[in-house]
């Protein structure tokens, strides 16, 4: 019998736009946007749409830039998208620049703007922001924890098993989230990396019969990736819960306990108005996020015999049919 956890409480997303401001008051003003990946992605398409609906109406010009360092994987590629990046900020003059995703840290805050003048808010980086030295005087954001843990307790209620099992891209940011899953929330799991499609399609049938539950990550790091096959071959072959802690591998998965993009860029927005309206970033504590999102595929749900109670799909903020 199902027995979701007491704790589970799917969070309602509620953008927090920038107190205090209202239309005009910013006029004249610049922010640029940094994404380190690419437009068409599920998770930077949310932050952007984050920052724009929290900026509009302000008075602030935004400009946005792509890095695209999630489809282009090799070093050298980074470190120009970076260059690039500066070339952008230097050329665009901006008064406070919002930075998405690892990379962007990692590549271009933490070489070129340690502690200089120039206000930077940080979004989307996995886990800890010790790892690129933050805090600085000029640097002030929002850190990316999963909800890995809150999955595997909902998916418990379905599975025969505690083999954890985690199927991702071979990428960094993949293998980051694994080591972080095991390390920070204490979850016991296997991770397999794939680089190829057929790869993928080999492991999530293979690991039907290897774990009791498939944590699905990543796919975007695969080149080949057809998510139509990926559908019918999940459909074919699922046997087991199996969840996901983003959207993209929803269609693939039963259950997704979803960090919300959007407040991401929401709170990274409101931070950099707060910044133009006069107060330090040192005075903006960094913080994490607080939201989340139940989704329920029933296709894969009856594809693979599992019956899904209702108290649990009344919860859910989206039901997939």
């Amino acid at each position: 019998m199902f027995k979701p956890s007491s704790l589970i409480k799917p969070l309602v997303l509620s953008l927090a736009l920038a107190g205090g401001a209202v239309a005009g008051d910013f006029d004249g003003k610049k922010v640029l946007f940094i994404d380190s990946y690419h437009a068409g992605y599920p998770w930077s398409d949310g932050i952007t749409a984050g920052v724009e609906q929290t900026l509009q109406g302000s008075g602030v010009e935004l400009k946005v830039i792509r890095m695209d360092t999630k489809r282009n994987k090799d070093e050298a590629f980074k470190k120009d998208a970076a260059q690039k990046a500066k070339a952008e900020v230097e050329s665009f003059k901006p008064d406070v620049v919002i930075a998405a995703d690892d990379n962007a840290s990692k590549f271009l805050i933490q070489p070129f703007y340690k502690d200089a003048d120039l206000p930077f808010v940080f979004c989307g980086v996995n886990w800890d922001a010790g790892v690129y030295g933050y805090p600085y005087k000029n640097v002030t954001g929002m850190v990316e924890v999963a909800g890995a843990k809150e999955l595997v307790e909902l998916l418990q209620g379905f599975a025969k098993g505690s083999r954890v099992g985690l199927l991702a891209d071979d990428t960094l940011s993949s293998q980051k989230d694994a080591a972080n899953y095991k390390n920070k929330l204490g979850l016991d799991l296997t991770p397999v990396y794939v680089s190829s499609f057929a790869e993928w399609k080999q492991k999530y049938a293979e690991m039907q019969s290897q774990v009791d539950i498939l944590i699905i990550g990543n796919i975007v790091g695969i080149s080949d990736f057809d998510e139509d096959a990926a559908t019918t071959h999940a459909l074919a072959n699922a046997k087991i819960p199996s969840g996901a802690v983003q959207i993209g591998p929803m269609p693939y998965a039963l259950v997704g306990y979803l960090k919300v993009a959007e407040e991401q860029g929401a709170w990274a927005a409101d931070a950099a108005l707060k910044i133009l309206g006069g107060q330090s970033p040192s005075d903006i504590p960094v913080t994490r996020n607080k939201e989340g999102q139940v989704v329920i595929n029933l296709k894969i749900a009856e594809a693979s015999g599992i019956e899904v109670p209702y108290e649990l799909i009344e919860t859910a903020t989206t039901v997939m049919q």
